[in-house]
């Protein structure tokens, strides 16, 4: 019953994002549309464009596996998509020896797979999470954490930018001076960070540590 619920809700959106890109938008959905930003409005019209152009066997496998998403309980729902949204952000240099990785494990004995899962999942939250970051902006996690966490959302891929662009000495000496700054100054660290262009950063980082 829950299935076909979530299948004829997802039949429905389908309808209205169709109505949408066609040009013949019920009445209480333009006013919905009005409100949306025009980003907003523009990826709606290019589902109902992608979805047209689907087959009916495509379209049904789309309403499938939006079920099997909608039957998963909030909590994996949230980690997938955090997963889904750090692979996204990562540059195709920063997937390559992640795919590679993965292939590599793939073709383990599944007891030896196991035993790495197991190395795994013994790692503090914190660490396995700082992974998603990439391979090396992930290394550098655990010590820069404090600066990343309880980011506004506006600094966040800024942040992430400039952190994935400086060298590895250059973040291990952010590592210390994020270690050495209490709680309260670490939001200004990071807007002076973010206001600091590439060439300038190797001396705003000596500076800063000599204080």
């Amino acid at each position: 019953m829950r299935r076909e619920r979530t299948r004829r809700r997802w039949a429905l959106l389908a309808l209205v994002l169709v109505a949408a890109g066609a040009g013949s938008t019920p009445p209480e959905l333009a006013d919905l549309l009005e409100h949306l930003p025009p980003a907003a409005q523009e990826r709606l019209r290019e589902n109902a464009r992608q979805w047209e152009a689907w087959s009916p066997a495509r379209q049904a496998e789309f309403g499938e596996r939006a079920a099997q998403w909608d039957a998963l309980p909030r909590a994996e729902r949230d980690v997938r998509r955090e997963r889904y949204l750090a692979w996204q952000s990562l540059s195709p240099t920063e997937r390559e020896p992640i795919q590679a990785a993965a292939a590599r494990y793939a073709a383990m004995p599944p007891d030896l797979q196991a035993a790495w899962r197991a190395q795994f999942d013994a790692l503090d939250r914190s660490d396995r999470r700082g992974w998603l970051f990439g391979p090396d902006l992930g290394a550098d996690y655990g010590t820069l954490q404090p600066l990343l966490a309880q980011v506004p959302e506006g600094e966040h891929a800024a942040l992430l930018r400039t952190l994935r662009a400086m060298p590895t000495q250059q973040r291990r000496e952010l590592s210390v001076l994020v270690q050495r700054t209490p709680p309260a100054g670490r939001a200004a660290l990071r807007r002076e960070l973010l206001s600091v262009s590439a060439g300038e950063r190797a001396d705003w980082l000596w500076r800063r540590l000599q204080h």
